[in-house]
């Protein structure tokens, strides 16, 4: 089942941080405005050297340069906490939004992961989660200090000559053109590539499981053969991302500094007619060239949403997923029970039914054996009794009560399991045996242990 959740919701996973993020915001914007600052300065320098007895300033030359010099070390300092604080937050944040995906995706019913590959599912741990991470920090809180760079050096434009800063301005709607014709290109070549990554991963993942297999088959060179086609078509669809995301700032860096070249042309032409001075000549040009700094960034920008809003898309499906109510239902309180199933139908989703009207009584005491062959619904019928998948029809009771009714939890702690499959973790023969026990003492009985561990 799914439940309504949307990108607002993802954030909210990534922001516990909130202060934090407001800091480095702040800390962004101080250097966006000391930024600001030295085109001015410069204006002033070229007045004081070039026309002292003109000069509008009252600051001397030395006091003029100290100024400067104390500029760029604040400067400095603020890109270097900026740096130190991004990267922090986005580790941290990242390290958070990957805890809430894992927990998630444990909470998940085993029926998830039928109609997905385990390497699908690492791929939004390892990919997916750090492209979130990577866009909150190192994106979308830069977009408002772009804009101030860009809305600060417009106005002081506009202060020194309205008629330069209404043709700069003029100018924008062809930036959004060029930068809307190439976003166009990435958004689908970020969802292939999502999908090829996690083809990759799948295959890796996969493979590496059943290394013994492959080389008990000598299939080495086959699935070495898969794994390559699959690694280059990554390649080739991130070379064609690489190669837009690339050229878009650029191009519009190139634009930019055409637009300036011209504003320039204007400024020269006014420059002889007397309405502008030399000293602002240099501001006008220092102030041109920091706008084309946020238009280029935000050119970089919006090939980072586009590429982000598949690894969303991808997150924000997962969540929506519900988990299991473990806690949900009373305590099931039994040593001893009976277990009657009635007339179950199950299937698995897109498949022929495989279980088709069963009923059967077992006593408590009693020993059954089911037999049958290979996919007659052996093992489906001890996970239906588990709870990991539900009945499309009928009844499952323990005791008389129907396990819809009891906590999974307080259900699954009176079923021991042995598995078909030999599962076993990185760790000591200790540490496997006490699985389902971590506390058991070495005096411990072992058929408890065991019982134990296959819960």
């Amino acid at each position: 089942m799914k439940k309504p959740f949307g990108f607002r919701q993802l954030l909210g996973y990534t922001t516990p941080w909130r202060g934090t993020l407001l800091f480095i915001l702040l800390l962004m914007l101080a250097e966006s405005g000391v930024s600001l600052m030295s085109p001015w300065l410069a204006g002033r320098f070229t007045e004081v050297m070039l026309t002292p007895e003109q000069s509008s300033s009252s600051l001397a030359l030395p006091q003029l340069l100290a100024c400067w010099f104390a500029l760029l070390a604040l400067k400095a300092l603020l890109s270097f906490s900026n740096q130190y604080f991004i990267g922090k937050t986005g580790e941290a944040m990242l390290t958070g939004l990957r805890e809430k995906l894992y927990d998630h995706l444990q909470a998940l019913p085993v029926g998830y992961y039928h109609e997905r590959k385990h390497g699908e599912t690492l791929t939004l741990l390892t990919n997916d989660a750090a492209i979130i991470s990577s866009f909150v920090t190192g994106t979308l809180v830069g977009l408002l200090p772009l804009f101030v760079t860009f809305a600060g050096a417009l106005t002081l434009i506009f202060l020194i000559d309205p008629f330069i800063a209404v043709m700069a301005g003029s100018l924008i709607p062809l930036f959004y053109l060029v930068m809307k014709v190439l976003g166009r290109k990435i958004r689908p070549l970020s969802g292939a590539m999502m999908e090829a990554y996690a083809r990759t991963f799948s295959i890796a993942e996969e493979n590496l499981s059943l290394l013994p297999v492959i080389k008990s088959f000598t299939r080495e060179e086959f699935e070495s053969e898969r794994f390559w086609k699959s690694s280059q078509e990554l390649f080739g669809l991130r070379t064609r991302y690489l190669k837009i995301q690339a050229l878009m700032a650029p191009i519009i860096r190139f634009l930019a500094g055409g637009a300036v070249l011209l504003l320039l042309w204007f400024a020269g032409t006014r420059i002889e007619s007397g309405s502008l001075t030399a000293a602002e000549l240099v501001s006008l040009l220092l102030y041109g060239m920091m706008l084309t700094q946020p238009v280029s960034s935000l050119a970089s920008v919006y090939g980072q949403i586009q590429h982000t809003r598949g690894a969303a898309q991808r997150l924000i499906d997962v969540f929506s997923h519900l988990p299991e109510p473990l806690d949900q239902g009373r305590e099931l309180i039994t040593v001893n029970p009976s277990i009657r199933f009635s007339n179950i139908h199950f299937s698995y989703p897109g498949r022929e039914p495989i279980i088709r009207g069963l009923s059967q009584q077992i006593e408590p005491g009693e020993t059954v054996a089911i037999i049958g062959k290979n996919g007659a619904g052996k093992s489906t019928l001890i996970h239906l009794l588990m709870r990991f998948a539900d009945p499309n029809q009928g009844e499952i009771e323990v005791d008389g009560v129907n396990i819809r009714e009891v906590s999974i939890t307080s259900l699954r702690s009176q079923v021991g399991l042995v598995q078909q499959n030999v599962l076993l973790l990185n760790g000591t023969v200790r540490e496997n045996i006490s699985f389902g026990r971590p506390d058991a003492d070495m005096a411990t009985d072992t058929t408890t242990v065991l019982n134990s561990h296959a819960r």
